[in-house]
């Protein structure tokens, strides 16, 4: 956790203790920091932005309803994430059959990539399609395996930060992550066979 902020900009840990006082505003500077990293948990887990979002929300109210329990034994993204994990799993069970939203919601996403994109118009539409093909391969894995990856790979946290997010041991994590690499290789090795389609 980052102890000091840069001059006129608190520390997270200034903001922690301010929120775990009661004031709301450094709790809305807490939810700004941490919204695109944890939206992008929940979303790996439940696939439909909408079904994310909802579960983020759910997360950040019942961090700010259990604030006062965060004692900084860990850092607060690594507290934050167990609690989106935990709604998350809590919105998979109340709904078993929820409905796999598609990645590409609409054209209007590809086509704010191309616009927000740099270098040639080939090597956009190259980004695109390298990414939607990620997005198609994740979307096969377990909701369990699309978790551990995402923490992994995509948002660094080390097997500390990831045994404690998911409360298990570090032999547990490394061996779910190992079973995660080999899903996802088994189901790239499935796109290539079939040329990405």
């Amino acid at each position: 956790m980052s102890h000091q902020g840069t001059p006129g900009i608190p520390g997270e840990l200034d903001l922690v203790l301010r929120a775990r006082e009661g004031d709301r505003d450094a709790y809305a500077e807490l939810v700004r920091r941490h919204s695109p990293r944890l939206f992008a948990l929940c979303l790996s887990m439940l696939r439909g932005r909408e079904s994310a979002e909802d579960a983020a929300q759910e997360a950040f109210v019942k961090a700010w309803k259990s604030l006062r329990s965060f004692r900084g034994g860990s850092a607060f993204s690594t507290w934050l994430h167990r609690i989106a994990v935990n709604a998350c799993q809590d919105f998979l069970r109340r709904n078993s059959r929820i409905r796999q939203e598609s990645i590409t919601e609409d054209a209007s996403v590809d086509e704010r990539r191309l616009r927000e994109g740099e270098g040639a118009p080939g090597d956009c539409a190259a980004k695109i399609e390298s990414a939607d093909l990620a997005e198609k391969i994740l979307a096969r894995l377990s909701p369990q395996h699309r978790l551990i990856l995402v923490l992994r790979e995509v948002q660094g946290f080390n097997y500390d930060e990831i045994a404690e997010i998911l409360d298990c041991s570090l032999d547990a994590v490394k061996g779910r992550l190992k079973r995660a690499r080999q899903s996802l290789d088994e189901n790239m090795r499935h796109f290539s066979s079939r040329g990405g389609v």
